[in-house]
């Protein structure tokens, strides 16, 4: 007979399980949005049985839920130089283009939530962060990083969509630019692109 494992081990497989069904949901909402998504394609992504997203999640909104949890982990380490913030952006949207299409999703209202209260905190969180990304580019202006004559909130918002870019609007970038959206030649052209423009002064 054969011995059984370690609660440990158990607990390993199971942080490893519930890290597959996220990467696979990730990648099923990205290409097919929240309404689009199902629990089968999510499973069959990630290898697993379709009864353990109820069980680790409860569902397909909890496992949306806590992949916005995830991305907002994610957000909380792009900081740095405004070359540096930048890199880390164009990293995070590209090295993880899934990720993205999950935010383009979700800025389009396909991604719902569990009530009106989980909607109504998460857009005081998301406006809150938003804030502080002006007030942030605010204080690069008084430190001489970014222009003094760009309107900050404005300065955001460029950041957003021209790292965004990729995936909003692959076509356009290619058009314009010649390479593909995708390419470490566009992160690099971006980057260096964006801390002049937002630097010229």
């Amino acid at each position: 007979m054969a011995a059984r494992r370690a609660p440990e081990e158990r607990g390993v497989a199971a942080a490893q399980t519930r890290e597959r069904i996220m990467e696979a949901a990730v990648a099923e909402f990205g290409a097919k949005g929240y309404a689009g998504a199902r629990t089968a394609g999510i499973a069959a992504r990630a290898g697993v049985n379709q009864q353990l997203i109820a069980y680790y999640f409860g569902g397909k909104q909890g496992l949306l839920d806590a992949l916005r949890e995830r991305w907002q982990e994610t957000e909380d380490t792009i900081e740095g130089s405004l070359d540096e913030t930048i890199g880390k952006a164009l990293d995070a949207t590209l090295d993880r283009p899934d990720w993205a299409r999950l935010l383009v999703w979700q800025a389009l209202g396909d991604c719902p939530f569990a009530d009106e209260a989980d909607g109504e905190r998460f857009a005081r969180s998301q406006r809150a962060r938003l804030a502080e990304g002006v007030e942030s580019m605010r204080r690069r202006q008084h430190d001489g990083e970014v222009s003094g004559e760009l309107d900050p909130a404005f300065a955001l918002l460029v950041t957003y969509a021209l790292v965004l870019a990729p995936i909003t609007m692959p076509q356009f970038v290619e058009g314009v630019l010649g390479m593909d959206p995708m390419s470490p030649e566009y992160r690099s052209r971006c980057r260096a692109e964006l801390v002049k423009l937002l630097g010229r002064g």
